[in-house]
């Protein structure tokens, strides 16, 4: 019984974009709202559910297809993406605690880092190892849900494991910005993974090359008066420069070195 109902939930699951509890208690009336919440646990533990309140998301539904390919992206505005990263990389002190997003500018970021005393928690696992070829710095790898598109680690584990952890600067990367919409990506776990962050480290810097300008992707993790500084490759548009000032954000132009 328990396995054909888990491949009811599965198939629920596979169907709607948010599958309530009340609705499983509906279903199954001879069974506790805990045994369908181990349930739930099941299916977020093989990556097919995040775990919310009142219920599950699907993953099927949370996963939009406007992320490009972690490989495609990966050596695009190489130059821009190289200034962004060295900049960042200054803002960085020994002793401190910094939190690095995960992304192809944060790779790049990595390499830029100085190998001093300084702890490192990130969610990107390629970020993690990449770090680990340096002596000094103490690395912190979030565990959860892998999402292939961009080697990110999210999901109700990964916001538990940031919950202890003090951040002083959290570098994120966001996948589009637009006046209307502020900082957005393509995926509802690593947004609310995001949000978090954004809530909870003292100083929030957002690496973004020219390329996500004026996009929108399905979800809003921030707005500009939530972020601190922006570094980006070149000059924004007059309305979001404006609005980056009555915001009080610092917008940081790291122009690349072409004649490399």
């Amino acid at each position: 019984m328990g396995n054909n109902r888990r491949e009811i939930i599965r198939e629920l699951l596979a169907e709607k974009p948010f599958v309530s509890i009340k609705e499983l208690q509906e279903r199954f009336p001879a069974l506790s709202g805990m045994t369908l919440r181990r349930d739930i646990e099941y299916f977020e533990s093989q990556g097919e559910c995040i775990k919310v309140r009142g219920g599950a998301r699907s993953m099927k539904f949370l996963t939009t297809s406007l992320e490009e390919s972690f490989n495609l992206r990966l050596h695009a505005n190489s130059a821009a993406k190289e200034a962004i990263a060295q900049r960042a990389a200054a803002m960085i002190e020994p002793g401190r605690s910094i939190f690095l997003d995960s992304g192809t500018t944060v790779l790049r970021l990595v390499n830029a880092i100085r190998d001093e005393r300084v702890t490192i928690t990130t969610s990107g696992p390629n970020v993690a190892l990449e770090l680990l070829k340096k002596n000094m710095p103490i690395v912190n790898v979030v565990g959860g849900m892998i999402n292939r598109d961009n080697i990110s680690v999210s999901g109700t584990q990964a916001m538990r494991y940031m919950e202890d952890i003090n951040i002083d600067i959290a570098f994120l990367t966001p996948s589009g910005l637009s006046l209307e919409n502020g900082f957005s990506c393509g995926n509802y776990s690593e947004c609310e993974f995001k949000q978090l962050l954004v809530k909870k480290a003292r100083k929030i810097v957002l690496l973004m090359d020219s390329s996500k300008l004026d996009k929108t992707l399905p979800y809003t993790f921030a707005r500009m008066e939530d972020i601190d500084a922006v570094i980006t490759n070149r000059e924004l548009p007059a309305d979001i420069t404006a609005l980056a000032k009555n915001s009080g954000t610092e917008i940081i132009i790291a122009t690349p070195d072409l004649t490399k």
